[in-house]
Formats: C-alpha cells, sequence, structure tokens
C-alpha cells in the first residue's frame, strides 16, 4: 500500500510594490476621512490634518515663519497644505513597502502618525475632550484596514491558499477609500447646515447709530491709477496664523474680559448687537508688508467701542497689556494704555462695510484699532481679553522676536505705473497711496530719477486713521526711468529712505518704480 503525499503548507509570499503602495495610501484616505467626518461634528479644530497643521505652524522657529511670509506670502498656507499633503503620501508608501510581508511595520507607522494626531488635537485650548474622538478613531481605522485589506491581498502558495484575487482587494480598497471619502463630504455638508456662514447669513443688516461720515467725492483718484477708497470685502488682505477659517456661530460666540479689572465681564453676542453700534472708517496694515506691498486696506467697520466695554470691567492700575486669545488659540498683546484710550477709537467690530463679518475676516467679532499694525492690534475670531503685564504673558509673535510696540510707520507706495511698465514719452500721471494712521498725512512728493522732488496733489482727508490718495504728473523723455515717492505726516515726520525689513516693528523705507518711456 503506497503512502498518501501529503500536501504542502500555505506558504505566504510577499506583496508587490504597487500593491504595497495601494494598501499604504487607502490606509492614510481612511484616517483622514474618518478624522475628517467626525471633526464636522466635535469641532473643524479636531481634524488630525488641521491640528498637526496648526501645530506646526504654532511651532515652527522664527527663522522659517520670516522666510515664508517674504517667500510665500499669502500662499503660505497652501503650500503647507500641500507639502503636509505629500509628507503624509510619503509616510503611507513608506508604511505600505515596509509590510510587504507582515502588516505589522506598516502599523506601527500608522499608529506614529496617529498619535501625532491624538498629541496636536490633546494640546489645543479651543477644543474639549470630546474632540479626541476623531484622531483616535481615525487610527484605529486606518489600523484596522491597513491589516485587514494585508491580509487578504497577502499572496500565498500551498494547498490551503485563500487569499482575494488582485482585482478584488483592489476593488475592496478603492470602496474602503470612496466610502470614507464620501462620508466625510457627506458629514461635513450636515455639520455646515449650522455653521458660521449660516449664522452669519441669519444676522441681517447692521444698522449704526453713529455712521461713519460720507466720503467726500475726491477721496481717491481711482480714475488716475489710485485704488478705491473703501476696499470690497472680497479685496481685503488677509493675513493669519488660522490653517484653516474659524467657523464660530454667533448664537454661541461669548467674549470673556477679566485679569487685572475689578469686575469679570462676559458678553455675548446679543450683548453686542442690542447696544448703540457706531461705524468708522479705518485702514488697516500688516506689519509684514514691503515697501510698496499691498497688506494694507480700508473698511467701514461697525461695532461698539472698546474702551466702553473696558470701563464696565474697571481695567486697575499696572496693567501693561490687552491679552487677546481667538478661537483657534491665536494669541496678541495691545497697550493697555492703547485700548483704553476713547480718543484712539478702539473698536470691537461685528460689521464690515454695512455686513456681519465675513468669516474670514473674524466673524462674529474682531479687535479693530486704528494706529498699530494688525500683530499687536487686530485680533479675529476674539473669545478672550486678559489684562495683564509684559512680564506674565507673551503673545504669539512677541515670543517669535517681533516688537512689543508697534505704531504704523509712516509710509507711501506708487500704484501707477506699475513695475516694467511702458508709456508713452512725454508728461506721465504718477499715482498711489500714503499712510500715517492716528497722525494723518500732510504732504506727498515724488522724484523722477534722481531730480527734484515735487508735490503731489493730495486726496480729501477722511479720518486720520486712514490713508490718503495722491497724483502727480513728470516730464519723462525717451527711455528708462526711475520714480520714486516719498511722505511726510502730519507731525512734520518724512519717511526715512533708509530701508528696513518688516521684522521686528514694520518695513521702512521709499518705494520707487521703473519704467520706460517710448
Amino acid at each position: 500500500m503506497s503512502a498518501l503525499k501529503q500536501a504542502p503548507p500555505a506558504v505566504p509570499t510577499r506583496l508587490s510594490l504597487a500593491m504595497a503602495t495601494f494598501l499604504g495610501l487607502v490606509a492614510l484616505i481612511t484616517a483622514l476621512g474618518v478624522g475628517h467626518l467626525l471633526a464636522a461634528f466635535v469641532g473643524y479644530q479636531a481634524s488630525p490634518f488641521v491640528a498637526v497643521a496648526d501645530f506646526v505652524i504654532a511651532h515652527s522657529p522664527h527663522p522659517v515663519v520670516v522666510w515664508a511670509e517674504r517667500t510665500l506670502g499669502t500662499a503660505d498656507k497652501t503650500v503647507l497644505r500641500i507639502g503636509l499633503a505629500v509628507v503624509l503620501v510619503g509616510f503611507a508608501v513608506l508604511a505600505g513597502q515596509l509590510s510587504r510581508r507582515r502588516p505589522l511595520p506598516g502599523q506601527v507607522l500608522v499608529a506614529v502618525l496617529g498619535i501625532a494626531g491624538i498629541v496636536a488635537v490633546y494640546q489645543r485650548t479651543d477644543v474639549g475632550q470630546l474632540a479626541l474622538l476623531a484622531p483616535v478613531l481615525a487610527m484605529a481605522a486606518a489600523l484596522l484596514v491597513f491589516g485587514w485589506l494585508h491580509g487578504r491581498a497577502l499572496p500565498v502558495t500551498g494547498a490551503e491558499a485563500t487569499g482575494l484575487t488582485r482585482r478584488q482587494v483592489l476593488q475592496r480598497g478603492a470602496g474602503v477609500a470612496v466610502g470614507t471619502g464620501v462620508a466625510a463630504v457627506v458629514g461635513e455638508v450636515v455639520a455646515g447646515s449650522g455653521n458660521a456662514a449660516g449664522s452669519r447669513a441669519a444676522i441681517g443688516p447692521l444698522v449704526p447709530a453713529r455712521k461713519a461720515p460720507p466720503l467726500p467725492p475726491d477721496a481717491d483718484f481711482v480714475k488716475l491709477g489710485s485704488p478705491p477708497f473703501i476696499t470690497p470685502n472680497k479685496d481685503f488682505y488677509r493675513i493669519d496664523t488660522a490653517f484653516v477659517v474659524p467657523q464660530v456661530r454667533a448664537e454661541e460666540w461669548q467674549l470673556k474680559i477679566h485679569g487685572m479689572v475689578d469686575k469679570e465681564v462676559t458678553l455675548s453676542y446679543a450683548d453686542i448687537r442690542n447696544r448703540p453700534l457706531v461705524e468708522r472708517t479705518v485702514t488697516l496694515t500688516c506689519v509684514s508688508n514691503e515697501i510698496g506691498g499691498d497688506l494694507i486696506s480700508t473698511a467701514n467697520f461697525i461695532g461698539v467701542d472698546l474702551s466702553e466695554l473696558l470701563d464696565e470691567a474697571g481695567v486697575r492700575h499696572g496693567a501693561q497689556q490687552m491679552y487677546a486669545t481667538s478661537v483657534d488659540g491665536f494669541t496678541c498683546g495691545t497697550p493697555a494704555n492703547v485700548a483704553l484710550d476713547p480718543e484712539r477709537g478702539a473698536m470691537l467690530a461685528i460689521g464690515m462695510n454695512g455686513e456681519p463679518l465675513p468669516v474670514e475676516h473674524g466673524f462674529p467679532a474682531r479687535i479693530v484699532i486704528p494706529g498699530l499694525y494688525g500683530f499687536v492690534s487686530a485680533t479675529k475670531w476674539v473669545t478672550d481679553l486678559e489684562f495683564t503685564t509684559w512680564d506674565e504673558r507673551q503673545s504669539y509673535w512677541l515670543q517669535r522676536g517681533w516688537a512689543e510696540q508697534a505704531p504704523i510707520k509712516t509710509e507711501s507706495r506708487i500704484d501707477t505705473p506699475a513695475a516694467g511698465a511702458s508709456v508713452a514719452a512725454g508728461t506721465v500721471r504718477i499715482a498711489g497711496t500714503a499712510w500715517a494712521q492716528h497722525v494723518g498725512i500732510q504732504r506727498v512728493e515724488v522724484r523722477l530719477d534722481q531730480g527734484p522732488w515735487q508735490q503731489a496733489t493730495l486726496s480729501a482727508e477722511v479720518n486720520k486713521d486712514t490713508w490718503r490718495m495722491w497724483w502727480a504728473e513728470v516730464p519723462a523723455p525717451s527711455g528708462g526711468h526711475t520714480v520714486t515717492v516719498r511722505a511726510t505726516d502730519q507731525s512734520g515726520y518724512t519717511q526715512t529712505d533708509h530701508p528696513a525689513d518688516p521684522v521686528p516693528d514694520g518695513a521702512s523705507g521709499w518705494h520707487s518704480v521703473s519704467f520706460t518711456a517710448r
């Protein structure tokens, strides 16, 4: 009787490079989808992707921050978004490649990324413990999907081989990826019915009890090449540290005033809305504005006098700064004496150009303080005002080497002609803007090449807290030319020709534009 031949046992081989990469990417998409889905309900800040990006922004070394601002400008968030996505894809591919034989190495790497997301959410001060569900369940889902697909995709040889076909694995993996992606989108849409945009739309028009004076007809020289005096909301410059725009419903918003005060005050949006509102025309400027830059805009802000709110709290003697905190954790230190000065015109603003604040510009409420650069005054999505000393608290930008005191510098800019433009030889019109908020512009002068200075025509002054437009005509024969501008404010100070970088308290220097006359 012949002996029965025993079948060889099933022996695992290994995943192909393509299949290993596919599994890693599916795990990544699953994590991002689940995290984003849950964040739509427990708070957008709980999304692991958003939390990690905000963590990178908050903890980047000062030289990196300065480089990003100068090199990337307003595209810095987009570049960070793309860069973070590339890094995550790289880790996902690596997780797959490490697990061509066994799932454990890749699962360890997935867990490391998941823990990074958990830590990033945990260290936030603007979310509760419930928010940890998003990164925790995102990591768990990624680990489960990775292990499940790996066990079915790994080829085996022998009589007991029962793995799925390559097509079946691809179908299941794609189904998981598409399903989690769709779920995230649906969750955002469902949660979006109660988001900030919906809350803003329900507010209706804001009617100030004290309207800003109407603009004089010669407030700008748009036909001559200056920008419009009032900047439309869609064109108003936006600079902040928020990776995604904070979503705060007016009904849920509160402002707390505390610290070195006689009485802690907490105000709701209704408390502010029901007060007599005031409208003020103010030009805001970012400290990152380079010489000739466009990080400056003007709007009619609607709100309440900040000094009146602070008087209700009773700020104590010895308070040196108003330490403002945004809903996303950004902090800003304003000199207390400036915030308290009723002549300064500081506002808690809830409206902008006749409508509620746009979400990207601070809805439901922001701080507006004329005459100070935004990094020490213009906190958007503000929720907390603490009065303290400079030694006790250091705000976000102060920690990164920027100045404690930052009044806006007297500056000017050429808007027409554009750099490198070709114009007709002869009389050439030059136009632009000048600003010295809370001091006012007295005179603007231009010169062609190294010729004499000539005085420009100024627009009507709206108030000392806004920019002024100007224009002049210069004789320009055929050839290349450079036109330069300088401004003198109402204190008699003429802006310096010595160039200075924006760090630590704003750029300075004369703006020049080269053009060709033909």
